[in-house]
């Protein structure tokens, strides 16, 4: 295996356990924690909240650090940095405690997306199509933490799958640190000067800055989304499939296939974003979520399953465009921040998501929420309508600030 290559396979690991650590609590809270410590489904994900609020908060100076310092050097943190947090939450005894544990994950977590998907656009060509294969490993890594916890949760105990990773994520941080210690050693050079927004013209600007409002307006929305789709989804899978029987390894396992063949929907995506362009793309992907969140609400079984499946796949999907429109935009000095402030946007909300999902479901159940979520992939829709045909290849910094 080239250097290079190398490189690519540790980066996609970090997607991957990246949104494994964020996932693992959703699987315990459903499957573990509601019986052990008595508590319900809703009153644990207030526990989650924090971590995922600093999954978002963070990602801006992580981004900023990344482009200031090294992308590489963030990523040795990164991995090392989460891995010792996660082992640290396995010890957890309290619901505080695992909350304190959720919230330096999260801090740790931030790094990842400014910072690996930073060095994935700048580094290799076919942007669309390596965001696609990252983006299908971060995938696997929301999927795997159902399968992962759920085993853990029959063979051993819930902490055992905040530890097994953990020491995955230690060691590949240590390979990355030695496959690129010469470019974390070397010093950062000079940023170049800021004064391509000055040579733009008026219409380009405004071009621009209609690109930016729908890139945060849907990063927003399709979070909310995401959220209430990966994190919900175990137990969604425990009531929605109640009549099959099923264990908590048979859930988890259900869970990974259901994200792992949806992951072929970020493919897809990758393959026809720089033939189609975002806007067709993007809008194809909204329409089949609208159709497959409104049929939901009152499957059970597998019709229930099945639906799940093809919801997933869309919204998977849609992933990586506002990804790919980013790195068509931002300039390579600031990319890392640009994807801080995206991320910041995106990961806030999915903190924001969890006291609405755990509301939605405390009055009135899994299929109301699925009718929200129908209503917000309408409005992606909407909002997605309003891109060029053409996405513009302009290096502007400022229109993300």
């Amino acid at each position: 295996m080239t250097r290079d290559r190398l490189h690519f396979l540790l980066l996609n690991l970090g997607h991957f356990l990246d949104h494994l650590f964020t996932l693992i609590f959703a699987t315990v809270a459903a499957l573990a924690l509601s019986r052990e410590w008595g508590l319900g489904y809703g009153d644990l994900l207030a526990y989650a909240a924090p971590g995922f609020f600093a999954f978002g908060v963070f990602a801006l100076p992580a981004g900023w650090l990344a482009d200031k310092w090294s992308r590489d050097g963030m990523m040795v943190v990164f991995f090392i940095g989460i891995g010792i947090a996660s082992i640290v939450t396995s010890f957890a005894v309290t619901p505080l405690q695992v909350g304190i544990g959720l919230f330096v994950i999260g801090m740790f977590a931030a790094i990842y997306h400014p910072v690996g998907l930073a060095i994935v656009v700048e580094k290799w060509r076919g942007t669309g199509m390596r965001l696609a294969v990252n983006g299908v490993w971060g995938n696997l890594g929301v999927a795997s933490a159902a399968l992962i916890t759920g085993y853990f949760i029959d063979h051993g105990g819930w902490r055992m799958a905040f530890v097994a990773p953990a020491l995955l994520s230690i060691a590949v941080g240590i390979a990355y640190a030695i496959l690129m210690w010469d470019e974390i050693a070397a010093p950062r050079p000079a940023s170049k000067a800021a004064g391509a927004s000055a040579a733009l013209s008026v219409d380009m600007r405004a071009l621009l800055w209609r690109i930016s409002v729908v890139v945060f307006l849907t990063t927003a929305i399709s979070s909310i989304i995401f959220q209430s789709t990966t994190f919900a989804l175990p137990k969604v899978f425990a009531e929605k499939l109640a009549g099959l029987q099923l264990s908590a390894t048979v859930i988890g396992q259900l869970a990974f296939v259901v994200f792992a063949l949806a992951s072929i929907g970020q493919l897809i995506v990758g393959h026809y974003l720089d033939r189609l362009g975002p806007r067709t793309v993007f809008m194809v992907a909204a329409g089949l979520q609208l159709l497959f969140f409104a049929l939901m609400p009152g499957l059970t079984d597998w019709p229930a399953l099945l639906c799940a499946m093809a919801f997933m796949l869309a919204a998977f999907g849609q992933i990586p465009i506002n990804d790919y429109m980013i790195g068509r935009m931002a300039q390579g000095d600031m990319r890392a921040r640009i994807y801080g402030v995206r991320y910041v946007v995106s990961f806030t909300v999915l903190a924001a998501a969890l006291p609405l999902i755990a509301f939605i479901y405390d009055h009135w159940g899994f299929d109301a929420l699925f009718r929200v979520l129908a209503v917000a992939a309408l409005l992606i829709f909407a909002v997605v309508s309003q891109l060029p045909a053409r996405m513009p290849v302009a290096a502007v910094a400022t229109v993300a600030r």
